[in-house]
């Protein structure tokens, strides 16, 4: 009896053991041994996380705890492809060059904004398809600049756009079948500016011609067409005269879209810019969806990415008359409460590619509609399959000012976050 006597209560001993268990799992993940973590998990560091996922956290909401982020797009061609290009969604950078501590010119001190946390070659690795550039006459050659009154500086300089668009060469040449598009808001009035440097660049070869683009509301060439001729390049410039001097098509020829800045996150409003045509009006195959405020805040941008983004995604669909957006442009991709712009654009992508919930769900040669039961994203469903990608890690490279997440190993947090959803009107 003496046993029965010193016994513990049931509850006490049930809280030792779950709390010895906690504590030998926590250790284990303080160690980075916690491995292969699923989206929305919790984590502390980039290494406990599956592919495609990184280790983040939105303070911005209020979650504090880091937990396994999306990080990696699913190239929706690699699923469903042979369809025209304006039938998918892709996800761009909105000023792709104006990335966080990247580096100023010697004896400057950088006075501008910052629009990204990783170099345009990571993000085209990450599933970016979309780039826009600002380039200015500096320097006797052409600057990506992030300046104002037409006039680049040295404290708003960032580097000779041919490094970038070097950058961007160099994955077209690794990646054969990918077709990248470029926004140019263009400030270069030196003569034949933009086809010596694109030329020199050594992307001339993957070109599409302007006299190919369909106008008015005509399909695109399929992913297929475009791949097989290697048209695997879209440039567009915000200057109209250079479609007839250059052969560079002039942006709002061939896309609508909506404001840009604030007033494309106000919710429950979603109105043209001032040089493109009605969303609503059928005059353009391509819808250029901007989703960033005016002034960008890094730390904020987890919040954007989440619930509000597929609330102005539902906006605009509905003002364009139920035509989706080909390119959703966005700030600091990479932040959000758990999928963020990955998963509006996959559910984006399903809706238009095969009436499914979600990219993930479609499947190649069957009708129209038939899904897989995809319950919860995994890890594997988000992973790119076109073989292209097949070195990336989980681990999210961004710089020192982003951040870090710290996850504190003496306590048990549970969170659960509501999948964001895009509610399309059928």
């Amino acid at each position: 009896m003496y046993g029965a006597k010193c016994r513990p209560p049931l509850i006490g001993f049930l809280f030792l053991s779950l709390l010895s268990l906690f504590i030998a799992f926590s250790s284990a993940c303080s160690n980075g041994n916690c491995q292969n973590s699923q989206l929305l998990e919790s984590c502390s560091s980039s290494t406990d996380c599956g592919p495609g996922l990184y280790c983040g956290n939105c303070p911005a909401l209020g979650r504090t705890q880091p937990i396994c982020t999306r990080g990696l797009a699913t190239i929706p061609s690699s699923i469903i492809n042979g369809l025209p290009f304006n039938k998918y969604t892709w996800i761009m950078t909105h000023n792709s060059f104006s990335i966080v501590d990247a580096p100023s010119l010697p004896g400057v001190q950088r006075l501008t904004f910052y629009n990204q946390e990783d170099t345009v070659t990571n993000q085209l690795r990450n599933g970016v398809r979309g780039l826009m550039l600002d380039m200015y006459d500096f320097e006797n050659d052409i600057w990506l600049c992030h300046s104002f009154r037409g006039q680049c500086f040295t404290f708003t300089a960032f580097q000779p756009a041919v490094n970038t668009l070097n950058e961007v060469e160099a994955f077209l040449t690794e990646n054969p079948t990918e077709i990248i598009t470029i926004i140019i808001e263009d400030y270069v009035h030196s003569p034949k500016g933009l086809t010596n440097l694109f030329t020199r660049a050594g992307l001339d070869k993957y070109w599409f011609p302007v006299s190919k683009m369909p106008k008015k509301d005509e399909d695109w060439p399929t992913i297929t067409e475009m791949v097989q001729a290697n048209y695997r390049l879209l440039v567009f410039t915000s200057i109209a005269s250079k479609e007839a001097e250059e052969g560079i098509a002039y942006q709002w020829n061939y896309m609508v879209e909506n404001e840009p800045g604030d007033p494309g996150v106000q919710q429950g409003s979603c109105s043209h810019r001032k040089e493109s045509k009605p969303l609503h009006s059928r005059s353009a195959s391509l819808f250029l969806q901007n989703y960033f405020p005016t002034y960008p805040v890094e730390a904020d941008s987890c919040k954007e990415h989440s619930a509000p983004l597929a609330a102005m995604v539902n906006t605009c669909y509905k003002n364009a008359g139920n035509m989706l957006p080909n390119f959703i442009a966005v700030n600091f991709y990479m932040r959000s409460d758990g999928g963020g712009v990955f998963d509006v654009v996959d559910k984006m992508n399903g809706h238009a590619l095969c009436g499914c919930s979600t990219i993930a769900a479609c499947q190649a040669g069957v009708p129209f509609g038939t899904c897989k039961n995809i319950a919860v994203p995994s890890a594997s469903q988000m992973t790119n399959t076109s073989g292209s990608f097949g070195s990336f890690t989980g681990s999210v490279q961004f710089t020192r000012s982003a951040s870090p997440a710290h996850s504190p190993n003496h306590m048990l947090l549970l969170f659960f976050f509501p999948p964001v959803a895009v509610l399309l009107l059928l």
